[in-house]
């Protein structure tokens, strides 16, 4: 006769196996709490506080107050919590407000806020009070967050509030007094850099300036090719040329654009190829119109290699503004010549393809061409 098999013992082994994996997670977790403590990593403020039974406190991760011994530590999620289990909050570290990060956002904001409510640019000890921070601390903080400084920030302002003013304006000095510049020389010194011609022309649309420009097809799609005597302007991509002309005309609708001409079609040939093979590089001259802290980002994107990329980050950190990653990506977005000024060699700290202006399918069409694929 078949013998029987005895049943095992504790075959309901599952709540035995969820309370394991619940306790080696709790104990993971309290490993990297007291890793992130030791090391004072600002990156785990937020997610826990911990609190010190000798001295009834509780503080952030990063708090650089002294180590205080294990047994007498205990961790909270929350600073709630830790305020019902009887701690108050460190006055070193302040747990219960905002962050550091937090904060000096905050002071930026406000001082870009009174940079651009201000007629004339506010003294730099001004500045830094309103932020509650030394004047050399503030300027460091405030490079740190925008990418330039703060005369350099109203400066661009100032500039940005001229070209929108100068089409409105009866006259070119109406308009430069109107955007905050005390003389006329000051402005001058630097209008054709950052308006790309003369404040007059622009004033009506580029009146006065030629600009040549042709349309044709590449692998990509349709291109549009513009420039003026100072050399390419606009190199854009798209599916369908007739938006890409409209929007040059749009921007300067006063000047006057020329199709057609024979003697462009060598420029033409080239930047098509450009775009063809990516690797050859292009050798005419550019016009590239931008704010200061733009151009310093276009100059960086300019010395990638062919065939390689570099994060948002890798950007942001050699032209002095290692926490503007999100102000490189805008400077990426406004780029108006397209494979000249390889934008398109930005990927994400992950490697992922973000976005293009022209598309993130031409924009892993022309990696894959510079990579030999």
């Amino acid at each position: 006769m078949p013998v029987s098999a005895k049943p095992l013992l504790n075959t309901p082994a599952a709540p035995h196996s969820a309370a394991m994996t619940a306790l080696a997670t709790a104990n993971s977790e309290h490993t990297e709490r007291w890793a992130a403590l030791a090391a004072r990593d600002g990156r785990a403020d937020g997610r826990f506080v911990y609190a010190v039974r000798t001295t009834g406190v509780y503080c952030r991760p990063s708090c650089p107050s002294r180590a205080a011994r294990p047994e007498n530590v205990t961790f909270h999620a929350t600073c709630a919590e830790a305020e019902a289990a009887g701690f108050r909050p460190c006055r070193r570290c302040r747990p219960n407000e905002p962050g550091l990060p937090e904060r000096r956002a905050e002071a930026v904001a406000r001082a870009c806020r009174l940079i651009e409510s201000a007629e004339t640019m506010p003294p730099l000890a001004d500045l830094a009070q309103a932020a509650g921070l030394s004047a050399y601390h503030f300027h460091r903080v405030f490079k740190a967050a925008t990418g330039v400084t703060p005369k350099a920030y109203a400066t661009a302002r100032r500039a940005e509030a001229l070209a929108a003013g100068l089409p409105k304006a009866a006259t070119v000095t109406e308009a430069l007094y109107e955007a905050g510049y005390s003389t006329a020389s000051r402005f001058y010194a630097d209008a054709a850099g950052r308006l790309g011609m003369a404040p007059a022309a622009y004033r009506k649309g580029g009146t006065g300036i030629r600009m040549r420009f042709g349309v044709g097809a590449c692998s990509l799609g349709a291109i549009l090719v513009a420039a003026t005597e100072a050399g390419i302007c606009a190199i854009l991509l798209g599916d369908d040329p007739e938006p890409l002309v409209r929007d040059l005309q749009d921007r300067f609708p006063g000047a006057e654009i020329e199709g057609d001409d024979p003697g462009f079609e060598a420029w033409m040939a080239r930047v098509i190829g450009l775009v063809e093979a990516p690797g050859i590089g292009l050798d005419l001259p550019l016009d590239i119109r931008g704010t200061a802290f733009q151009q310093r980002v276009w100059a960086a994107l300019r010395a990638i290699p062919v065939g390689t990329t570099a994060t948002y980050a890798d950007i942001a950190r050699p032209i002095g503004a290692p926490t503007a990653m999100r102000a490189v990506a805008q400077a990426c977005g406004a780029n108006h010549l397209a494979v000249a000024i390889p934008c398109h060699r930005v990927v994400r700290s992950d490697g992922a393809l973000s976005g293009y202006r022209w598309g993130v399918a031409r924009k892993r069409d022309l990696l894959a061409r510079e990579a030999g694929g």
